[in-house]
């Protein structure tokens, strides 16, 4: 399958190339500085998201959005997903698969409530998970193209290992046993590709928890 992975040289995003890779797909990194890509031998486009077009993702079986802002640019996310849909209305055959945030999951049975809008969500992260909502929410209008968006538990540890397994859930905030939400950037990397190889939530929003 070929794959484009916006943001291959991040936390996340090199994660979910080194998986793919491992598996033998086709994958080009979509960055904005080919030298922060650690794999030499990878296709790379070098090129902004901002100035993405229809042209430079048209070839994708799947183009996956790993993009993250810096601090203070977090409505970057918001803009960057509008111009992804714009580019993707033009291509019908090409999926569009989100990295997502906790903070979109909804905390009552009912779906009214999300995360970031309860009182005690961390105000440093409130920006982030705000646009990110947004963005899902544009997605959900969107019948042009195939989209994902795979939102991870509250705690998404770029430390942790990668244990080869985890539990899918609902867009509904799940907990373990003991109450938390937790999964590493090594195991989400997994079910993303899991998903693009064997999809299962079409135009829809999912999340995982260790």
């Amino acid at each position: 399958m070929k794959l484009g992975i916006i943001g291959a040289s991040g936390k996340s995003g090199s994660l979910i190339m080194k998986e793919a890779l491992e598996r033998g797909h086709d994958v080009t990194a979509i960055v904005r500085n080919r030298d922060k890509v650690s794999n030499k031998n990878v296709c790379i486009l070098e090129k902004n998201i901002f100035d993405l077009t229809t042209d430079d993702l048209k070839e994708f079986d799947v183009v996956v959005n790993a993009f993250n802002t810096a601090p203070g640019e977090e409505e970057g996310h918001l803009t960057a997903g509008k111009i992804l849909i714009d580019a993707l209305n033009g291509t019908p055959n090409t999926k569009l698969f989100v990295v997502g945030g906790a903070g979109s999951l909804y905390v009552d049975d009912s779906m009214k409530l999300q995360l970031v809008n309860t009182p005690d969500f961390p105000e440093l992260y409130y920006a982030t998970a705000s646009s990110m909502a947004k963005n899902l929410d544009e997605l959900r209008k969107v019948d042009s193209f195939t989209w994902t968006f795979l939102s991870p538990a509250i705690f998404f540890d770029p430390e942790g290992p990668r244990t080869g397994k985890y539990r899918l859930a609902s867009e509904i905030l799940t907990m373990d046993s003991n109450g938390n939400s937790y999964i590493s950037y090594a195991d989400y990397a997994i079910a993303v590709i899991d998903e693009i190889e064997n999809p299962k939530h079409e135009n829809k929003r999912f999340s995982v928890l260790s």
